[in-house]
This record gives structure tokens, C-alpha cells and sequence, in this order.
């Protein structure tokens, strides 16, 4: 259900993608704030939701800069509201740990809005950054079971194998190249090279998420989706890559895919 609702609102425009990553955000943030012990329907569990839309509001009206200024602020004013005569949250955990929550969605959904509203590449770029997410999550499943082999970081995540690792890599590069042969040939090794980078933060980002939940001693950060835990479980790779991506297209400039 997940895969094809975002393809469509990706083939469709901004407008669409950005109501669904609204929709993504308000449920990333319910699903953080929960997972710390809090409520969204009140401070200091509001301050994440508030935060994570304000920014994303500034990037909507094409003012990035001005949201990750604001982003950062907001982060702050988290953290202090959440601090206040607090040694530990409700979950046993320092309470900086709710303000995370603004800049871990909130960078991630800034990106992914202005990924899509460069009208000229952003339907290329934002389908080649979840294919090679995609990609890279089912090859590293795929390699991992079949190979096995030595454990990445058996303490944080006992399931992920370096065979794994590899398997997802060359998966991202294989799917990478080919997805810009069909969007916008030319520059298929730069297309592996950035799939690779994107690839390797992706499972930087699942090994994060694991790492997290281990913190906070839960198997899924919610039951949102049954059977698959939440959307923090099954959107932590694009979490982790999407800034990558945001900050390669800045770098590229307007129009231009990220391979190029």
C-alpha cells in the first residue's frame, strides 16, 4: 500500500507529494513522541509536531534556508520545553531525546519537499532516491538470508550481516544505473556512484533505527502498520538518505538530476 501511494503522488506533483508527506510527518512525529513517553495532544510532545510542520511550511513557499533556520530554533525551544525539571523522560531516557525527534523527521521532510518541487527534476530524482532505498533494503534482506555470514553489529541489530551490506549496496548501484538509463540517460557510473552513497546511508539509517528501538527497549516503534510495526520502522532508510539527496540536488543546482 505504501509503495504505490507514494509512486503515484510522485508521478502526480508536488501538490500530492506534499500532502503526503505531510500526512507522513504528522504520523512520524505521533509515532516519536509516543515512543518517548508522551502525548502529542500537549506540551512538551506537542512541541514535535509543531516544529516538524512550521519548517515544512517554510519549505513549501520555496524558503529552505529559512526552514532549516527555523528547524534548528524550534529544536531548541523542544529540547528546553522538554528539559524543564526533568532528569529523565517517561521512558527512562534523557529528555533531549523527544527534541531529536524534530530534527531527525523534520530535516528528512524539508528534503523530501524540495527534492520533488524542482519541477524540472524532481519527479526523476525523487523516484531515484526510493528505488535505490528500496532497492537497497530488499538486496541486503535478500543477500543476507541466503549468504549469511559475520554480523555488522550483532548488539544493535543481531539479524544484519555484512553479506548483507553488500548485497544491498549492489543491488542500489545496479537498480540506480538502470533507473537513469530509462528517466535520463547518461552518466550511468555517476548514477551507481550517487545510488551507492544514497545505499550506504539508507542502511546507515536502518542500523540507526535499530540502535533507537534497542534504547528504548520496543521491538517496533508502533503497530501503525500491522505486522510491519510503524512508519519510523519502514521509512528509516529514506529518514537517513533523503537529506543526502537534498543536499547533492542543491549542490547540482535547479533542473539537473542527481546523477548529472
Amino acid at each position: 500500500m505504501l509503495g504505490p501511494t507514494a509512486l503515484a503522488c510522485i508521478w502526480l506533483g508536488s501538490e500530492p507529494w506534499t500532502m503526503l508527506i505531510a500526512i507522513a510527518a504528522a504520523l512520524l512525529s505521533w509515532e516519536w513522541v509516543h515512543l518517548c513517553g508522551y502525548r502529542t495532544r500537549a506540551l512538551p510532545g506537542l512541541a514535535v509536531p509543531v516544529a516538524v510542520f512550521a519548517a515544512g511550511t517554510l519549505a513549501v513557499v520555496e524558503r529552505p534556508n529559512g526552514a532549516l533556520l527555523l528547524l534548528v530554533a524550534l529544536w531548541v525551544v523542544a529540547w528546553w520545553t522538554a528539559d524543564r525539571g526533568r532528569d529523565v523522560d517517561r521512558r527512562g531516557q534523557p529528555p533531549g531525546w523527544l527534541a531529536v525527534g524534530v530534527l531527525y523527521i523534520g530535516l528528512a521532510g524539508i528534503a523530501l519537499i524540495e527534492l520533488r518541487h524542482d519541477n524540472a527534476a524532481g519527479q526523476i530524482n525523487v523516484l531515484f532516491l526510493f528505488l535505490v532505498v528500496w532497492a537497497s533494503d530488499i538486496g541486503a534482506y535478500m543477500a543476507g538470508r541466503l549468504f549469511g555470514g559475520p554480523k555488522i553489529a550483532p548488539e544493535v541489530s543481531p539479524n544484519k550481516t555484512w553479506s548483507g551490506a553488500v548485497g544491498g549496496l549492489a543491488a542500489a548501484m545496479t537498480v540506480g544505473a538502470v533507473t537513469a538509463m530509462v528517466l535520463a540517460p547518461g552518466g550511468t557510473g555517476r548514477a551507481a556512484a550517487v545510488a551507492a552513497m544514497l545505499g550506504v546511508m539508507a542502511q546507515g539509517g536502518d542500523l540507526l533505527e535499530s540502535w533507537i528501538k534497542r534504547r528504548f527497549d520496543v521491538k517496533d516503534t508502533s503497530a501503525l502498520i500491522p505486522g510491519h510495526g510503524g512508519l519510523l520502522d519502514r521509512l528509516d532508510g529514506v529518514l537517513a538518505a533523503a537529506p543526502v539527496a537534498a543536499l547533492l540536488a542543491y549542490a547540482l543546482g535547479q533542473g539537473q538530476p542527481l546523477w548529472r
